[in-house]
């Protein structure tokens, strides 16, 4: 572990509305020159998953959807579209809790959280349509192509991550987290090190990956800020392999399922 004192993230400027089949690495080295930031090794890039799935062309028309009887029968006990909940039941594993008002569920991804993402916010509504995007198909898998392609370009080792804002069973309010990582240990296992007093631990393990998603979140914001990518210079720990996989908990060890 490197001792740091200081981490800096920075909102990249001049980033477009992206669009299906966009490339996302010429927006991210476009931005990165407008922002007047050269990528140094051990650097961080932090991706919002929206532009992620709008250049993947993860929408669905909710004109489209012909509802099931099981998600009609759903919609009336969390008060939903049945039309969204069927596109939230076609991306999920598991219904995990349901009432009024608000639907957990396991994502095909292996996340818990509600509407397994699901969302038409920030979404462009073409004329007589009701778009929803989903979540991406592979985040840990884009990261790494990011990764590679950065790498190639620029000649530096960078980590890159993928978030989104999710809740939590325990606490109220949304937080990043990460979807996918690569070139970041999304978990960091420090059991074993000293601590202050030169006592070993016992059962710290930390999900970096999740702190450095929920850092950048408060710089991308909710609404209409529009700053979709932050770099992060300064992370206090070596880069590695890790994926966003890493940090699910199995459903056996999940006291809340």
């Amino acid at each position: 572990m490197k001792s740091s004192t200081q981490i800096t993230l920075t909102a990249l400027v001049d980033i477009p509305l992206v669009r299906l089949g966009d490339n996302l690495v010429d927006i991210i080295e476009h931005s990165l020159r407008q922002s007047d930031i050269l990528l140094y090794e051990g650097d961080v890039l932090v991706i919002a998953h929206k532009i992620v799935s709008k250049v993947e062309g993860r929408y669905v028309d909710l004109c489209q959807i012909q509802p099931t009887q099981r998600a009609c029968t759903l919609a009336i006990e969390v008060e939903k579209d049945p039309r969204l909940v069927e596109v939230i039941l076609s991306e999920s594993s598991e219904v995990v809790r349901y009432r009024p008002g608000v639907l957990v569920v396991a994502h095909r991804l292996g996340f818990v959280l509600a509407n397994a993402g699901v969302d038409s916010s920030n979404v462009d509504q073409e004329s007589g349509s009701e778009q929803v995007l989903l979540l991406p198909k592979d985040p840990d898998g884009t990261c790494a192509e990011i990764r590679q392609q950065l790498k190639e370009n620029s000649g530096s080792e960078v980590g890159v991550i993928i978030n989104d804002s999710h809740g939590r069973a325990w606490r109220n309010g949304t937080v990043g987290v990460a979807l996918g990582v690569a070139g970041v240990p999304a978990l960091l296992d420090l059991r074993g090190e000293p601590d202050l007093y030169d006592e070993r631990l016992e059962v710290t393990q930390v999900g970096l990956a999740d702190e450095l998603a929920a850092a950048a979140s408060i710089l991308m914001g909710q609404g209409n800020e529009g700053q979709p990518i932050v770099h992060i210079r300064g992370l206090p720990y070596p880069l590695r392999a890790g994926i966003a996989t890493d940090l699910l908990r199995s459903k056996r060890e999940d006291l809340f399922r």
